[in-house]
């Protein structure tokens, strides 16, 4: 957690601090991120990140949940925007569109993201999941818990596993526009928006299969 000094700097330093932070581990990870760099792109002295934080892996945490903030907001009218008026497939669809699109445009944030889900180090792994995992599980769950409600998914459904299922598909959505192309055996980058979707019903469908109701299949 960061510091009281942290807290008391004005909210423009704050943000040069993380974003350098967010650049640097998102380009080069955890372990050989730099603090010098970090330090010296945000115009500080490297010894005032300690002033701001305990540690480099304190920092590393912080810059991963702030992350992770700044992604749920700008995916809250999705994660709010379904009543249960609409087909909740489509409307998840619809969501995992706009994520798609939001980290393509979002080099910061799907750097911080390959750097918290491809890092080798189980204690490093754990220290950035918890946080991360519990903003995303705080606008999963209450959706699905609407779409349950609402009769698209099952009274009985294990929403734990499909939520399970949904965090580990998030994190590789994110990544697609780096990590995929037109040669994977279901395409979401280098084709046509409406294949991308066609695409992305494909993976919806059997995803939800086992969590709805038996005339919605």
């Amino acid at each position: 957690m960061p510091t009281p000094t942290w807290t008391r700097l004005s909210p423009a330093r704050r943000e040069r601090v993380l974003v350098a932070a967010m650049d640097e581990f998102g380009a080069h990870g955890y372990s050989t991120g730099s603090l010098n760099v970090i330090a010296r792109e945000a115009g500080v002295a490297k010894g005032s990140l300690f002033q701001y934080f305990s540690g480099k892996l304190d920092l590393f945490a912080y810059v991963a949940e702030q992350t992770s903030l700044r992604i749920y907001a700008r995916m809250q009218p999705w994660l709010d925007g379904y009543d249960g008026t609409s087909d909740f497939a489509t409307h998840l669809v619809d969501a995992l569109e706009a994520w798609l699109e939001y980290f393509a445009g979002h080099a910061l944030e799907r750097g911080v993201t390959a750097a918290t889900n491809l890092e080798m180090d189980p204690a490093v792994r754990e220290a950035v999941s918890e946080p991360v995992n519990a903003i995303y599980l705080a606008g999963l769950r209450p959706l699905l818990e609407r779409a349950a409600d609402a009769g698209d998914l099952r009274k009985d459904a294990d929403l734990d596993a499909l939520l399970s299922l949904l965090l580990v598909l998030l994190p590789h959505l994110a990544l697609v526009s780096h990590l995929s192309g037109p040669n994977s055996p279901v395409p979401l980058t280098g084709v046509h928006p409406q294949i991308r979707r066609e695409n992305l019903e494909r993976l919806v469908m059997p995803l939800l299969a086992d969590f709805r109701t038996r005339d919605e299949r």
